[in-house]
């Protein structure tokens, strides 16, 4: 005999499924409690991470304005793995390399970054660098899950890519476009990553998307 899929009853009788009940604030009640039980042993991972970032006289920590939900900006926080003056040795790179120019204009992002310092390095790798996000998951700023925060500066790109469903989701530290399309990918490309996250956001997509997450560590397959 041919089941429903199991539904609850909202309190002005309208019919809930789990998936709208998770989205809703299951979520976030599993973002919180996940954080306050890793918090205990990332903390002083986190600050050994610091130490050891600082050591070429620099901040441990670097901290950058991002897209959030509802378009909102919020600060993100990741460990430092670019040199001091990251921007400004962009710029001059674009100005004098047309190739560097344009694929930083397609990706965002460049293949072989010479700003990449040696922690940083493995940092990126190993993905570690994004471990003081736990913070901005515990302030409702992010998600464990969801799609990657963007800059300021690349919202223009993203919405003439078509993307929306960004927009109604907390940005996450980890999802589908992070263990999937990281390294092979365009910038627009994300679009369609992060509308498919939407579209299927439930409780064991989160815990796959972690598990892979975490071999992404153990395997150092991140850039």
């Amino acid at each position: 005999m041919k089941t429903s899929s199991p539904m609850f009853q909202s309190a002005v009788g309208e019919r809930v499924s789990p998936f709208q009940l998770y989205r809703a604030g299951g979520k976030r009640l599993f973002d919180l409690l996940l954080a306050l039980l890793l918090l205990p042993v990332l903390l002083p991972v986190i600050a050994a991470l610091w130490l050891w970032v600082r050591r070429d006289g620099g901040p441990g920590f670097f901290i950058q304005p991002r897209v959030g939900r509802d378009g909102r900006l919020f600060n993100c926080w990741k460990l430092r793995t670019m040199v001091i003056d990251a921007e400004a040795a962009l710029k001059k790179m674009c100005d004098e390399n047309p190739d560097c120019a344009r694929e930083w204009r397609v990706n965002q992002k460049l293949a072989c970054d010479p700003r990449i310092t040696r922690a940083g390095r493995f940092l990126r790798a190993t993905s570690l660098d994004e471990l003081p996000q736990i913070f901005n998951v515990l302030r409702g700023d992010m998600s464990f899950v969801g799609p990657r925060p963007f800059l300021v500066d690349q919202e223009e790109i993203y919405r003439e890519a078509g993307g929306k469903a960004y927009f109604r989701m907390r940005p996450g530290i980890t999802g589908i476009w992070q263990v999937e399309g990281r390294n092979a990918t365009s910038f627009a490309a994300r679009v369609g990553f992060d509308n498919r996250y939407f579209a299927s956001t439930s409780f064991l997509r989160d815990i796959g998307l972690i598990a892979k997450t975490a071999l992404i560590v153990l395997r150092r397959t991140g850039r």
